[in-house]
């Protein structure tokens, strides 16, 4: 077709643009109380002017749209085997379906769907005894912190409704 592949993505990203802002307009004061991403991102303080730039909104949105993806599809996977493998767990959520939010926390916690993540030091740091330079290059493994029995009781059990079942590293927020 006419235009260059650049050309096109750009032009679907301005439609893109434009409908998310379009949402953004359209949820911004309508009174609904639905759960949602863009009402989240009007919600909290730090985000809630973030229409106003557009390159950080649509890039925070194709952010969730394309970096969720995959972590989505790694969960999703390992929620299937973890309540086949530990029946007696999907037995607790079918007995009780208030614990649906406590399950996908264990299953994210116990899955990792993020392992690790690599970053680049932005100053010099010493951590534990190890000195870190400006520059250097850090791997931070999350899944290792979701098993560290100082912090995680009984970590290599899958336990649906385990106390602070939300106190997870599988996003590098931390404990």
């Amino acid at each position: 077709g006419e235009g260059s592949i650049r050309e096109v993505i750009i032009e679907h990203m301005t439609v893109c643009l434009q409908r998310f802002t379009e949402l953004w307009h359209e949820r911004k004061g309508d009174g609904k109380e639905a759960f949602d991403l863009i009402r989240m991102l009007q919600a909290d303080p730090n985000t809630e002017n973030m229409v106003d730039d557009p390159l950080l909104y649509m890039g925070n949105i194709m952010l969730l749209i394309v970096g969720g993806n995959d972590t989505t599809r790694n969960s999703m996977s390992g929620g299937v085997v973890f309540l086949n493998q530990f029946p007696d767990e999907m037995a607790k959520v079918r007995q009780n379906p208030d614990l649906i939010p406590s399950m996908v926390s264990e299953i994210i916690r116990y899955q990792t769907p993020l392992p690790h993540m690599r970053r680049t030091a932005t100053r010099d740091v010493e951590l534990n005894g190890r000195k870190i330079t400006k520059g250097e290059k850090v791997v931070l493994w999350f899944v290792s912190g979701n098993y560290d029995d100082a912090v995680i009781e009984r970590p290599n059990d899958f336990w649906i409704d385990r106390p602070s079942v939300r106190n997870h590293l599988s996003f590098g927020a931390g404990i």
